[in-house]
């Protein structure tokens, strides 16, 4: 019986490669996969997953309106899993079609992605995510500051904590750091 999985963690909790990971071992079996990710993440191209240690692979860029479920449904062959990155900047009715993937084409789906934002509030993506899957899984890194395990996302700009503006901007470890809560508050800066 397929499942909604989704997998979550801070920045640089090991996300991106997890899912190339999961790609490659379901592939070396000859079980073909599809890889989706979100078109928003543009920090090395769009439709691309890449991960900070250097693997980088070609997946379906996922928009607003995209028809996910026409896409794996008309697919050929069938595919064994779907693997979907970024999945916190999807809307409700993209995980609602990812729920129809398992529920209705017994087709198992990984989505994988931040759970928080900078403020700490849920992305609409993470928040439907966790309300639909039926397994969460945290993944888990350490703070930037202190070794604590990291379970926010302190947003930078020009080496200055931020705390306000638009939750989407997008970057990596010029951007973000992943951080402990006391360090979110009160970063060692």
């Amino acid at each position: 019986m397929a499942q909604l999985f989704f997998k979550y963690g801070a920045m640089n909790s090991g996300k991106s490669i997890e899912i190339l990971k999961v790609a490659h071992n379901y592939e070396e079996q000859n079980k073909p996969v599809l890889i989706f990710t979100s078109a928003i993440d543009n920090r090395d191209e769009v439709g691309y997953i890449s991960s900070r240690i250097g693997l980088r692979r070609q997946a379906i860029p996922i928009m607003e309106n995209t028809d996910i479920y026409g896409i794996v449904s008309r697919h050929d062959p069938k595919p064994y899993c779907v693997l979907v990155d970024e999945c916190q900047f999807l809307n409700k009715d993209n995980i609602l079609q990812l729920v129809r993937i398992v529920d209705e084409l017994d087709i198992p789906v990984m989505g994988f992605g931040l759970k928080n934002d900078f403020q700490n509030e849920l992305f609409e993506g993470s928040r439907f995510m966790l309300i639909y899957a039926d397994k969460i899984e945290e993944m888990k890194t350490i703070c930037w500051f202190c070794e604590r395990k990291a379970t926010m996302n302190l947003r930078l700009k020009d080496g200055k904590p931020v705390y306000t503006g638009e939750q989407i901007v997008i970057g990596g470890n010029d951007t973000y750091f992943p951080v402990c809560r006391k360090c979110h508050t009160n970063p060692p800066l």
